[in-house]
Parts: C-alpha cells; structure tokens; sequence
C-alpha cells in the first residue's frame, strides 16, 4: 500500500468479531494509513491498525450526535489528496444501509481513486449466530432485509405477506413496527427474535412473540440489534448447540459478557494446522482470539531414516509417539511405503499426552501406555516393560527433539532407534495482524503449548524492528506455558511465566487462564 498516490477503501467490517472479517479486509487494517471509522466498529479491529495509522472516529450511533456526512465526505477527499491509504472502515457491508454512494459520489468528483471491499452484513449474520435460518424448504422460501429508522415510510400491507423479516435499526421503533405487523394482519402468535450486539462478547437474544416481546424488553436498551420475525424463529430451538438449547416459548437473555474469558485477547502462537481447536476452546471462553502461528510442520530432509526402520518394523518391541505431528506424519510415511497398522502387530506403542492418543485412536489403534504426567520425559519413570535389551523406535521432529529421554532410555540398555519424521520450522515473517496486536499493547495473553514456539516467537519478535528495540509491549502480558519444559522457555528467553497448566493438555492450558483471569478480576 505504500503508493505516491492516495486511496480510498470502503471496507466492510462484518459484525463485530474481527475473525469474521475477509482476508483482504485484515491486509488492508493492518497497512491502513488514515482509519474513517463508525463508532460501532468493535475494538478488536482497531487493535489490527499501524500504531502510526491516524484514526478518526466519524459517529453514526443511533441516538447519540454524529458526524455530518458532508464532512465524513471531505475527510475521505483530504487525506486521500494528500497521498494516503484510507480505511473507510463501515459495519457490516458497505452498500447495506451504509451511505457508500454519497462517499462514492464525493470521490469520484474529487478525482480520488477508490475500491469497495465487501463485508458480512449483520442482516446474515446476526440469525447465523443465533442458530436461526432465514430460509427453508417449508417455512420461510424468502425473506426481506429492510431498515426501520423510519417505520411509517415501510409498505407494512406488503410485508407481512414476506415469510421472514429482517429489520435493522429497529430498537427504538420496536412497538411501532409490532403495532405495524398486527394491524396489517400478522398474527400475535408469530416468533421474534432480537438479537443485540451480534458477533460481539455481549451479544444478547431475546426469543417471543408479537404478543409478548415488548413487554419482555421492557426497560431494556435494544440498540444495536437486529429483529427477526417468522416461523424460522422456532427452528433455533432444534439447530442451537445442545448446551446452549432454550425452549422456544420462554424468555432467553444471553449474555456473553459473563464468560470468563470475555474482553481478553489472547494470542495463540501454535502451527496454523493446530491452533483452530484451541483458539475454538479460548473463544468458547468469551476470549478474542488472535492467531500467529509460530510454527510451520512440514517433511523431514530426507525420508531414507524412517524407510529404513518401517521397512523393518518387526525387529522393535515399542514404538514411541511423542505428538500429534508424531503420529500423523509417522502413519502417512506408512501409508506411503504401502503398510498400514497391520504392519505393527506384535509392537506395542507408548504415547505422551491425551491429544496423541486420539490422534492414535483415529488410526483405529490403542496405546498400550500413557504416562500419568503427560511429559515425554515422564515415560523412563513410569515405563511399564524392562528396558534391557529393549528396541524402541521413537519417530520425532528432526530438531530439538528429547534427547534426555533418549539418553535415559539408552542407559537402562534399552537401544533407541531416533528417526525424524517431520520438521517443524520457523515461519519467515510475523503475521501482521498479531505484530499490529502485540505493537499497540492490546494483546492480554500469549499462550505457548512447546518449548519450540517460544523459541520461535522470540526469534519473529527479533526480526520485527516495531517490537525488538523495546519490551513494552511484553510488561502487561501474561504468559502461559503448557508445561514445565515450555515454561522453562518462557523464563530462559522471555524472562517470565505467569501461567503454568496442571494438567499439560490445551484443556488444561484453558483451565489454567481461566483461573488466571479470575484471580486477577478478583485483585
């Protein structure tokens, strides 16, 4: 983005999550020069802005004053002439009820050049969240999006024929627009839905019907909010997470606010393969979640080790799977030499950790052992055979593997054959999403599940000029190691550790913040 001439995106920005952003929506947050922002922009996304970035807040918040859009026009033609990438950042999508065309209109008089990126407007998202569908094959085969910042400019007559109504701006018309559906022949018996502060922390849904719902959110402030109206209503009851299951007829108020980890931003440095699962675990916490991935799984540099020992498996007593990666890489190898689990009958096979043995079971095999602590380095302790004369082989990363389990498995006679079956490296460049989280200080916690991510972020952080030449950025964070031998990293190369799992599983790592959070709410 760094052109002599100026620019102008009007960027969507969904409804509020910045993971429910587009990628090109991040790219161009993350190199913006000049921010023009609504005030309903969530502060997430803010946090993916240059600390050089110049931001303007131009309003647009129902009831309260806001910028002229004359001026919001003249903001976009100055900076623009002067050279700069400007963000126009909008809610939602930008041609949905957002005022694109008199920006556009403005600058293309102006001469400026400009580019319309889409977003998720809160009309689709808003139902998707709370698990209501705006269509289906019996109950609803249209719907209608309309805005209710004006309810006596709407033809009602025509719409209560519309099977599913979508009504945007409507919180402080709510009884205007209920009066609106029962008069022109909506029956009282139909669901509503409201759904406040979509895709955000404290999100909050309202479940009744015409009859009842304003009565329910009597006192309540509604604003910004989303109304659904028609039978789909109902089918949330049956598409909604068990956990989460309401019944249909009875008044539902949730609030994502009281989540643990709500208003959190934690940053999750695992390999772009492995870290949806836990940043899911982290989000079902209330935490905003953002990913840098400080690990890249790929092939060993040569593939001729691990032939050589699949080729003559029944020689070894144990097969040791130290990881997830361990075990995936290790049983494609496998497959690809034209073997299957077949070929380790009679081998029995010692994992560390819940997480490998799933990754095992998936393989439609047992662990014949887990050691209780869940650390490779456990299994000498805890190892269930004699190890005298016993031939083991332990497929591993090809750096920075366990060489004191290797060494004490070979002084009690036991002859290790280590081969590599995977590597894990060092990405080439930070992401610029979490390098613009960490550099304005709005990361919380940074979570580290191996010694080797640590390793590895301090080796990007190094490379980054915006964080190496300071510690600011690190002061107010916490850090949280999934074990002893990650927290020894953390302390050896980042000079702290706040957070230490009990339990060395990411449900663990979870539970540890969890209590970290509290504690520290409590204080």
């Amino acid at each position: 983005m760094k052109n002599h001439k100026g620019k102008v995106y009007l960027v969507g920005a969904g409804p509020g999550d910045c993971n429910l952003m587009t990628v090109r929506s991040h790219k161009l947050l993350s190199q913006a020069e000049v921010l023009i922002y609504d005030a309903l922009i969530d502060i997430p996304q803010l946090e993916l802005i240059p600390a050089t970035c110049r931001k303007i807040e131009v309003g647009k918040r129902g009831g309260k004053p806001s910028t002229q859009q004359q001026e919001i026009n003249r903001l976009l033609v100055e900076h623009c002439k002067l050279g700069k990438q400007v963000v126009r950042l909008k809610s939602g999508d930008p041609f949905i009820f957002g005022r694109s065309s008199s920006e556009i209109q403005a600058l293309k008089t102006a001469g400026c050049e400009f580019e319309v990126i889409p977003g998720i407007s809160s009309a689709l998202s808003a139902p998707l969240l709370a698990a209501i569908p705006l269509t289906d094959p019996v109950m609803s085969r249209c719907f209608a999006v309309m805005s209710a910042h004006e309810p006596d400019a709407l033809e009602w007559e025509a719409l209560v024929q519309i099977e599913t109504l979508v009504i945007l701006m409507g919180g402080r018309n709510l009884s205007e627009i209920i009066w609106q559906l029962q008069k022109h022949g909506r029956s009282t018996d139909t669901p509503i839905a409201i759904i406040r502060d979509c895709g955000r922390p404290e999100q909050q849904i309202w479940l009744g019907t015409l009859s009842n719902i304003v009565q329910q959110t009597a006192g309540q402030s509604l604003s910004p909010c989303v109304i659904v109206i028609g039978e789909v209503v109902r089918l949330r009851e049956y598409l909604i997470q068990p956990e989460s299951t309401n019944m249909i007829d009875t008044p539902v108020t949730t609030n994502n606010s009281q989540l643990p980890l709500a208003g959190k931003t934690i940053l999750v440095t695992r390999s772009v393969s492995q870290s949806a699962e836990f940043s899911d675990r982290l989000q079902q916490q209330g935490a905003r979640v953002i990913e840098m991935p400080a690990l890249v799984i790929g092939p060993p540099s040569t593939w001729e080790p691990l032939d050589s020992a699949i080729a003559q498996l029944s020689s070894f007593h144990w097969l040791i799977l130290t990881s997830h990666n361990a075990v995936d890489c290790f049983f494609q190898r496998l497959q690809a030499k034209g073997k299957d689990a077949r070929s380790l009958f009679g081998i029995k096979i010692a994992v560390v950790g819940k997480k490998t043995a799933e990754s095992l079971r998936s393989h439609s095999l047992q662990p014949d052992f887990i050691p209780p602590n869940f650390v490779a380095d456990s299994l000498v302790e805890n190892f269930p055979d004699h190890l005298q004369n016993c031939k083991i082989l332990f497929p591993r990363v090809e750096s920075g593997g366990r060489e004191v389990l290797v060494k004490e498995f070979s002084a009690q006679g036991a002859q290790v054959i280590e081969v590599p079956a995977y590597q894990s490296c060092c990405p080439e460049n930070i992401d610029p999403i979490a390098l613009s989280a960490l550099q304005n200080q709005a990361v919380n916690i940074i979570t580290f599940a191996s010694s080797k991510t640590v390793h590895n972020f301090c080796n990007l952080i190094q490379q980054s000029p915006q964080l190496s030449g300071s510690q600011d950025w690190l002061e107010s964070v916490c850090i949280a190691s999934i074990g002893p031998e990650t927290s020894k990293s953390c302390q050896n190369l980042l000079g702290k550790l706040d957070v230490e799992a009990k339990e060395y599983t990411l449900d663990g790592l979870t539970e540890a913040i969890v209590k970290w959070v509290a504690e520290d709410r409590n204080l």
